[in-house]
C-alpha cells in the first residue's frame, strides 16, 4: 500500500548515510588540520544525521518495509575547508529539494505521517544549509584569517597549563 513511500523513505536514507560518511571525514580533517570549530560542526552535523536515519528507518519498519542500508554516493576525499564548505552547502541544498519533493509525493499517495517527517527533515536540512553557509561567508569575509584564529584558538588550550601544575 505505501510502497512509493517506503522508496523515498530508503532514498532518504541513502542520502542521510551518505552525509553522515561525508561529514565525519570531514570532521576528521579539520579537527587534524586545528580548526576545531568547524570540525564540531561537521560532527554535529553528522550526528544529527544520524538522528535522521534512525527516524526514518522506524518509519519504513512501521510501514513494513525493508530498510536499505547504502550510501547514495562514496565520500570525496577533499582537505581544503573551503571545498568541504561548497560540497556540504550543496548536500543540504539538494536533500531540501528532493524532501520536499518526496513530502508532497507522500501526501499525494496519502500518507501524511511520511510527509511529516519529510517536512521536518527540509527545517534541519535548511538549519545545516545556513550554518554552512554562515561558516561560508566568514573564509570570504575574513579569508585565510579565519582559520588561523581556530588553529591559534587550539594552541592556546593546549599549551595552557595552570600555574599550580608547573612543578619548580
Amino acid at each position: 500500500m505505501h510502497e512509493k513511500s517506503i522508496e523515498l523513505l530508503n532514498k532518504a536514507v541513502a542520502e542521510e548515510i551518505a552525509a553522515v560518511h561525508q561529514y565525519m571525514y570531514f570532521h576528521f580533517h579539520c579537527d587534524d588540520q586545528g580548526y576545531d570549530l568547524l570540525a564540531k560542526l561537521f560532527k554535529k552535523t553528522s550526528i544529527e544525521e544520524m538522528g535522521h536515519v534512525e527516524q526514518l528507518a522506524e518509519r519504513i519498519l512501521f510501514l513494513k518495509g525493508e530498510v536499505e542500508i547504502a550510501p547514495s554516493m562514496e565520500v570525496k576525499k577533499i582537505h581544503d575547508v573551503k571545498s568541504m564548505l561548497e560540497l556540504a552547502k550543496n548536500m543540504e541544498g539538494d536533500s531540501v529539494k528532493s524532501y520536499n519533493l518526496w513530502a508532497n509525493e507522500c501526501s499525494a499517495n496519502a500518507d501524511s505521517a511520511s510527509k511529516k517527517i519529510f517536512e521536518g527533515l527540509v527545517e534541519d536540512e535548511e538549519r545545516h544549509f545556513d550554518q554552512y553557509d554562515t561558516e561560508m561567508e566568514n573564509i570570504e569575509k575574513f579569508g585565510n584569517h579565519y582559520l588561523a584564529l581556530q588553529s591559534i584558538e587550539r594552541s592556546k588550550k593546549v599549551s595552557f597549563v595552570p600555574m599550580g601544575d608547573i612543578p619548580f
